[in-house]
């Protein structure tokens, strides 16, 4: 993959969910899928690799804060309750198209990892290298399809330099076709190390975050909401399930009152019964973790399919290969509080709402001629 530009800076951003399906597929451990991958990029003329586990580090912090804020009724938003998970582009764009005004003020405003890489390539590393954003063409690998409409959003198009936070996304699937257009086997590839984005952020191996599949939302907010709200320490989350795995979940209780209840809701027929629920005033959860995908981002649309292997057993194995690879707490990972301090100039900072959160916008319904009283 060459360079759109000769003067353009190259940079490629993986997620873990992309690398557990190639990992599947070659027959690797993640780590040396993360390592041969790197190498492969930067054989075909990338300069820097990077893991989107680091940027979702940004994401599940603002996400946990933002819980936390609003569970509070901190700026009077105590009514935008539940707060409804914001990382899955799917239900983005049915959301904002099918229920407009409605929900949009129950969902996250954190970004997703993807766009937070792209803040955290087109500001914090450009900065870096001293270059502008435009100088840098920043791709990303992700288990999705909806990951290039998000990638397309007018949100997060830089206008004063004419470039995207995001320049290219490339599915699971297409980089194992790039891999074959190319001639390369992954296995037979000397590993490379990945890249760090600051000093203070390792990168010898890859890392990803307890939870589940879609990044652990539910998990991570609730734990943090559990200790901040009510100082209690979770050492084990519970998931019930309701009518089916996808639906699941998850309370905190204390002499027999239920303090916090969140749900998991993955799949258009969950979301669809839950948006229902919300309409009608009987959604009793405080943070519903929304994917669009059955199964989570792991069975994304843009992942590898195996003809010879039923998907259910091809999922198991990409969800073990997921769960191999060391996890990281946000709140503890190295290089996080660093860029929170000097690049961001602080938590609850203007740099850091701008960079780390977005808006969504209702989608006017068109009207047809059809529709036309003549």
């Amino acid at each position: 993959m060459a360079a759109p530009s000769q003067q353009r800076l190259v940079v490629v951003s993986v997620s873990p969910q992309s690398r557990a399906s190639l990992a599947a597929r070659f027959q690797l451990n993640p780590t040396d899928t993360a390592r041969k991958l790197t190498s492969f990029f930067k054989k075909i003329g990338v300069h820097f690799v990077f893991d989107t586990a680091f940027s979702r580090h940004f994401s599940l912090l603002e996400s946990q804060r933002e819980f936390v804020r609003r569970f509070r009724g901190q700026a009077g938003c105590r009514q935008a309750l539940p707060l409804l998970a914001s990382a899955c582009p799917g239900w983005i764009c049915y959301a904002e198209k099918t229920h407009g005004s409605f929900i949009l003020p129950h969902i996250s405003t954190a970004r997703s990892p993807q766009q937070v890489m792209g803040s955290l390539v087109k500001d914090f590393f450009a900065q870096q290298q001293h270059l502008t954003p435009d100088k840098i063409y920043h791709v990303t690998v992700m288990p999705c399809y909806d990951k290039k409409l998000e990638a397309s959003r007018p949100d997060f198009f830089n206008q004063e330099h004419q470039t995207r936070d995001v320049d290219c996304v490339l599915t699971t699937g297409e980089v194992f076709r790039l891999l074959e257009e190319e001639g390369v086997s992954l296995p037979d590839l000397e590993p490379a190390p990945l890249d760090s984005l600051c000093s203070g952020a390792s990168a010898e191996e890859p890392t990803s975050h307890r939870g589940g599949g879609s990044g652990g939302y539910l998990e991570h907010v609730f734990r943090h909401a559990a200790r901040e709200l009510f100082g209690i320490h979770v050492a084990e989350v519970t998931y019930k399930p309701l009518r089916n795995k996808d639906f699941q979940e998850v309370t905190l209780e204390k002499e027999g009152q239920v303090l916090l209840h969140f749900a998991m809701a993955y799949g258009f027929r969950n979301i669809q019964n839950l948006v229902q629920r919300l309409k009608r005033g009987r959604c009793p959860y405080h943070y519903v973790e929304v994917m669009a995908c059955p199964s989570g981002c792991l069975n994304g649309g843009g992942q590898l399919q195996a003809p010879d292997r039923p998907s259910r057993e091809l999922l198991q194995h990409v969800e073990r290969l997921y769960g191999m690879v060391r996890a990281e707490a946000p709140e503890d990972a190295p290089g996080v509080q660093e860029l929170y301090t000097h690049w961001l100039q602080g938590t609850d900072s203007e740099c850091a709402g701008r960079l780390l959160h977005t808006q969504y916008h209702a989608v006017e319904k068109a009207s047809t001629g059809l529709g036309i009283r003549w």
